[in-house]
């Protein structure tokens, strides 16, 4: 059920997007809205979905949706959209990329469709695990890096129990994961009245769309996946196949910094790791103060120094806070940290990063002591940036006690039949999304691949025309760019 949206069942205008929460945070490097870009008209809705499809008397869940109409009068149909995260609003993503594709033929030939993925941003029940006193603690949300704070087994005990009594209860826990918002893609995808789907998904959003083309292969009609994450990878290789991506980031940033005599991390871009590890570890005992009464943690620093990972454009803020930091001062890699957190002046968290950990409880390999010890050691092997330079005694996996067991699997999106084809979108200097995973995932799914040569995470708001003009032709013509076809940010 569908309520609010189209002239039949009463419609409402909506300024930007469908909730007044902080409006998501970029990952792409770009900015959310250009100087310039028009608002946009949109309808607000809200999807009712059986909580447990197994089991629908067993209560439902509500997905906020908003629709940006087509231009065209008669439209092909409507495009679903999703941001990544996984615990990112589409509500918010989709009324920033109309915006930002206003004069796109995408937007003239379909309804751009946002939902938020149950328990994420406006859609209900909401997943909340951490008050915002505990988020600015640096609550946890995952074992790395390891050595500094590790969880401890009454701690992930805990951790389920107050996400269970503040998100609605174990039921909604176990409910969460993507073969359940696969499901409520297809229950929207009939909804809107489309007799197949077609979908546009960034980060994490190309594993919902891989995972729908698994289940739902027949009701594909195009799937446009950028940055991809990899299928065949469990949680140990792929977090390693990141933080190998996020070394080579830092270190290619590390290299442009050098060509700079102020530069804080040095002239010599090999030396610049271990002076690095000597400005932040020493936060771990005494963290620096900030100009408006907060401080920066090592894992904030580690965290905002992270957050310009996402893209090249970010790399000069990042050196900034890192030449901040040289001098006692944690002004603005706390700044990028609270980006990345989403953090709003008056320290209000959105529940983006803790809908992310929940639903990734689901998704995620779930380790023992030993594996997640074992995983920990191999990220600060193939990225010490992130390395404290402390013993792992033992890490443990937060989610060791959740409701249930994990529901996706690895690997998934294999050997699917009667699939058409799909177009994943892949740079080659994606630390978040390593280029292997875009090859991977399009091998998988069969489809054809877009190479895109630059140094950030996603493409689909870069304003690059060569992209601009493959995405398009894609889900409006079912036409594929040629293979070893490549564009150049």
């Amino acid at each position: 059920m569908l309520v609010g949206m189209g002239a039949a069942r009463g419609s409402s205008t909506c300024s930007n997007a469908c909730t007044s929460r902080p409006l998501a945070v970029p990952r792409t490097g770009h900015p959310q809205m250009p100087p310039g870009a028009p608002g946009v008209k949109a309808e607000c809705a809200r999807l009712k979905v059986p909580l447990d499809y197994q089991n629908p008397e067993d209560g439902q869940a509500e997905i906020a949706v908003l629709r940006v109409a087509a231009r065209d009068k008669d439209p092909i149909g409507s495009l679903l959209l999703n941001p990544g995260g996984p615990g990112f609003p589409g509500t918010q993503h989709t009324a920033i990329t109309a915006a930002v594709w206003a004069q796109s033929p995408i937007t003239e030939r379909f309804h751009t469709v946002g939902f938020d993925p149950r328990g994420v941003g406006a859609s209900e029940p909401a997943l909340d695990c951490y008050t915002d006193a505990e988020r600015e603690r640096d609550a946890k949300f995952a074992s790395f890096p390891a050595g500094v704070d590790d969880w401890t087994e009454q701690e992930t005990r805990r951790l389920v129990g107050q996400c269970a009594e503040r998100s609605g209860g174990m039921q909604v826990l176990a409910h969460v994961g993507t073969r359940d918002v696969a499901r409520d893609m297809d229950v929207l995808r009939q909804v809107l009245g489309d007799e197949k789907l077609s979908f546009a998904g960034a980060s994490y959003g190309t594993r919902l769309g891989a995972v729908y083309a698994e289940m739902f292969p027949k009701k594909v009609r195009a799937l446009v996946l950028d940055g991809a994450m990899d299928p065949l990878k469990g949680s140990h290789e792929r977090r390693v196949q990141q933080y190998t991506g996020m070394q080579r980031s830092f270190e290619r940033m590390a290299a442009s910094c050098a060509t700079k005599p102020d530069c804080p991390l040095g002239t010599d871009p090999d030396r610049a790791t271990k002076v690095f590890q000597k400005l932040v570890r020493p936060l771990i005992d005494k963290p620096v103060p900030t100009s408006d009464g907060l401080r920066l943690t090592f894992v904030q620093a580690i965290e905002g120094v992270t957050a310009a990972m996402y893209g090249e454009v970010i790399w000069p803020a990042a050196i900034a806070g890192i030449a901040e930091l040289k001098a006692g001062k944690g002004d603005t890699l706390r700044k990028l940290r609270d980006l990345y957190h989403e953090r709003t002046a008056d320290g209000v968290y959105p529940n983006s990063l803790e809908a992310t950990m929940t639903i990734n409880c689901l998704d995620e390999d779930r380790h023992t002591p030993k594996q997640e010890t074992a995983m920990n050691r191999a990220i600060f092997d193939v990225a010490p940036f992130s390395d404290p330079g402390r013993p792992i005694k033992q890490a443990r996996d937060g989610c060791e006690h959740w409701p249930v067991k994990p529901t996706l699997g690895y690997p998934y999106a294999t050997d699917i039949e009667g699939l058409p084809d799909t177009l994943t979108v892949s740079v080659t200097g994606d630390a978040m999304t390593p280029h292997e995973g875009g090859i991977n995932l399009a091998n998988a799914l069969g489809g054809s691949l877009l190479t895109v040569e630059g140094e950030q995470h996603g493409t689909l708001q870069a304003g690059n025309a060569c992209i601009n003009e493959a995405v398009a032709a894609y889900p409006i013509d079912l036409k594929s760019p040629a293979g070893g076809a490549r564009c150049k940010l």
